[in-house]
Parts: C-alpha cells; structure tokens; sequence
C-alpha cells in the first residue's frame, strides 16, 4: 500500500498533507480522555499524601493513647545509697528509703588443694562422673559430665563456665601450693543458694558435694551467704532477690549501691516533669496541622477570570472530593469533642483550633492542667482505653479512614476502577482512529489511481485531437 508520502504522485494532489490533517484531527477524540487519565492519576497521587499525613496523625494519637505511661516525674535528690529513674505514674513527692540489706550471690569454696593440675576424683569403670548444681530459682539445673581426667581444678571450672549457666567458677591461688575452687551463684537472692551433688564418684563427691540444709559432711563451705535485699520505703520493709527493684512503687526502678547507716534513710525527692508529655501533645499538634494543610493544598480552588474556558494550574487535584471533605469534617468534629472528665476538651487544657481548623497550644495553660491535675490530663486523653478518651477515639476514627476496607482505600479503589474503564476506552478509540486512517488511505490511494488514469486519458486525447488538427 502506498505510504502517506507517496500519495498523490500519479494525480498531482497533496493527499499526504491532507491525511496528515486527516489523523492530526482524528487523534483529537482521545485528547478528553488522556486528559482525564492524567487527572485520575494525579487524584491517586494526591490520595496517597493525604494517606501519609494521616498516618502521621494516628501515631501521634497512638502516642497519646500511653499517655499514663509517660514519665510525669524525675528524680532530683541526690543520693548514695541508691539511684533511682521513674516511667510514668509515681506521683510526684518526697519517699524515705533505708538500705536494710543489699542483696548477694551465695560463693561455695573448697578445701584447699596443692595443684590445680591434679585430679580430685577418683578412676572410675565408667571414666564419667555428675555434677549437678541444683537452686530454687532456676528452672533447670546445671548438669556437667566429667571423665577422670578432667576432674582437676581447672577441668572443673572450665567444664562449668563452659555451660554459660547460672554459677561460675574460679580458681583462687593462695601461694605456689594453695588452690581453691570457687562457685558463685550469677544472680542474687536466697532463691539462688546452691546444692551441689556428686555422682558416680566418691572420691568427687566428699571435696565437692553441698548440701545447705546438712549440718556436716559438705566437701564446700560457703563463704559468703546468699540473701536478699532489705528495703524501707516510708516505713515498709520489702524484700527482694536482686538490687534492681522495679515495682515499690511501681513506676519507680531502684537501684541498691551500699546499706545505709542504720535508722538514717535517705531521701528520694521525685518532681513533676512535664516534658515528654507536652512533646507528645505537640507532635499530635504538628501533625494535625501538617495535615490540614494537606488538605487544603489538595483541595485548593481559584477562581477564573471571567470568559477563561480553563481552571486555574494551581488547583488541587482532589478539589471538590466529597470523601476527603467528609474525612476533614469528622476530624475536625472529634477535635471539638468533650469528654466525661475535669477536662472536657482540648481547649479546657489550651489547645484551641483556629478559622482555618489549625491547633494552636497555650503552653501556660498546658503546664497549670498538668501541674494541678496530670491524673485528670491523662483521663481526658487515654479514658478507658478501649472506647473513651479523646486519643482512644482519635486513633479509632483513624484506623476507621485507613483501614484495608476503609474510607481511603474505598476512594483509590474507585478512581484505579474508573483508570480501568477509561484505558479500555483509549484502546478502543485508538483502534478506531487506526482504523479510519487505514480506511482514509485505502481511498486516498483508489482516488490517486483514478485521478491518474483520467489524467493519462485526457492526455491521449488532447494528443489526438492535436494531431486530427494537424492533418
């Protein structure tokens, strides 16, 4: 078939350069449709920053839901005996705390040996002895098979530490002719006091059997005791198997470092800190504005000038999106929201919203809200944790927008739905254009034909006529 350059040779006509107008117009009928493609896909764009900036607002809201987890006191006394840190919910005041007894790891020691090299057990028909390290504590015991010629000092201990269990053992020398074995218990506390037995070896057994509860016959002697550690805290004893204490009150972690003089406590002096708390309530602030102005970028509508038969190039490609108006709308309604409490919204604590729907926080009417009543603070905000509570209920709406089946998927859903449709018309109408610019040539390439055979006959003619003159 001819090529659109080749049309119009054989009868002078310029059928190329009106094909080419010919497709130039016929492409025209999928110039609607691109355009609205373009403007699908720049709204599923645009979903997916809002979408983002919502999220932002959920873990902000998440955040407060732990409100009463937050640290709302710090330590400001200085002491020896103990340090101390707080996570949230110890009131702010001032505790009495004397170190009765610090808690300790029980030691067992040996007789003393003239080699660490030499074994310490007897020859067995087996070559395999036990010993076991049983504690209250521990859910397992330390189980170590030895054959005979491990059963030296330094064939023990290694045996021991090898296992990385609960007790650890040493070699204490003396002088050139004095070795003992050590074991010592990892962890502290009267619940972690050793029994050792021996089986399989006699010999084995009387240098290192143990038995606490035995008023003779230990191959060990215990050095130094296991205990626990002793504390008042305004007046009430507690006991412990470590020196971290981490629930009197809770809240509150101490840490033992050395007994205090007898009947002369120290004092923990604990303040109200208001940091974490107002930086949580100020990145929930930052990032609902972050998202109103979202919004309005997306939805962003300008006027046009009188007779214009365009929109303005600054418009927000979600202009006039009911979904994101309805998402908008609630948002700022929960905002308003109150609350069963001494506080009943955002605003009683200082948080007020402006014209444009933008938080704006009064920091001294934050600090007095939480200074005054912290336990009232964190009630408006956390509630019950399940249905009540303006970050419990701020989180929810927002697991309802975001959801997989939520309001934002649905609007994505519909718009990839309408790209779908709209892409099948595009093949459609630009098989139809291919089709009647085939057509258009087809006829174009018949007329050239035509032309150029009248064009051929009148010649012949106009020759014969010439000639039937001449004559």
């Amino acid at each position: 078939m001819a090529s659109i350059s080749a049309l119009g040779v054989g009868s002078n006509l310029d059928l190329g350069a009106l094909l080419d107008s010919l497709k130039s117009n016929e492409q025209q009928r999928l110039t609607p449709l691109t355009s609205q493609q373009s403007s699908y896909k720049a709204q599923l764009t645009a979903w997916g920053v809002v979408k983002s900036a919502l999220q932002k607002v959920q873990t902000a809201s998440d955040a407060l839901m732990k409100a009463d987890k937050i640290a709302t006191t710090s330590v400001t006394s200085k002491n020896t005996a103990f340090t101390a840190t707080t996570e949230g919910g110890v009131p702010a005041g001032n505790y009495s705390i004397e170190v009765i007894k610090m808690a300790q790891s029980q030691t067992l020691t040996s007789k003393e040996f003239s080699s660490n090299k030499e074994q310490i057990g007897g020859t067995t028909a087996s070559d395999s002895r036990t010993i076991t390290i049983t504690q209250p504590g521990q859910d397992d015991p330390m189980v170590i098979t030895l054959t005979d010629d491990e059963t030296s000092l330094t064939g023990i201990r290694d045996a021991i530490n090898k296992q990385n269990g609960s007790v650890t053992a040493s070699i204490v020398k003396a002088d050139d002719d004095s070795y003992y074995l050590s074991l010592t218990s990892r962890e502290t506390g009267e619940a972690n006091t050793m029994t050792v037995t021996v089986t399989g070896d006699d010999t084995l057994k009387q240098n290192l059997a143990y038995d606490p509860n035995a008023a003779s016959g230990n191959g060990l002697t215990q050095t130094v005791q296991a205990s626990d550690a002793e504390v008042k805290i305004n007046d009430i004893t507690i006991k412990r198997s470590s020196n971290t204490i981490k629930d009197a009150p809770e809240g509150l972690t101490l840490t033992l470092l050395k007994e205090t003089e007898a009947d002369k406590p120290e004092t923990l002096t604990l303040t109200r800190d208001n940091t974490a708390m107002k930086e949580a309530i100020q990145k929930f602030v930052d990032a609902y504005n972050s998202l109103q102005t979202t919004i309005a970028s997306q939805t962003k509508y300008t006027a046009v000038d009188q007779g214009s038969d365009s929109q303005d190039a600054s418009n927000g490609d979600l202009m006039g999106d009911g979904t994101l108006r309805t998402i908008q709308t609630r948002l700022r309604s929960m905002v308003i929201s109150a609350q069963p409490t001494d506080y009943a919204t955002l605003s009683s604590l200082g948080i007020t919203q402006d014209v444009n729907g933008k938080l704006t926080v009064d920091s001294t009417k934050l600090d007095k809200a939480l200074n005054e009543k912290p336990g009232s603070v964190t009630e408006f905000l956390v509630g019950d944790g399940k249905e009540k509570g303006f970050a419990v209920q701020t989180s929810a709406l927002l697991k309802e927008f975001l959801a997989s089946d939520g309001t934002v998927q649905s609007a994505t859903d519909g718009i990839n739905k309408s790209l779908k449709k709209l892409k099948t018309r595009i093949d459609d109408t630009t098989i139809s254009i291919n089709n009647t610019i085939e057509r258009y040539k087809k006829q174009f390439t018949q007329l050239d034909t035509l032309v150029n055979k009248l064009n051929n006959t009148g010649n012949y003619l106009s020759q014969q006529f010439t000639a039937m003159s001449s004559s």
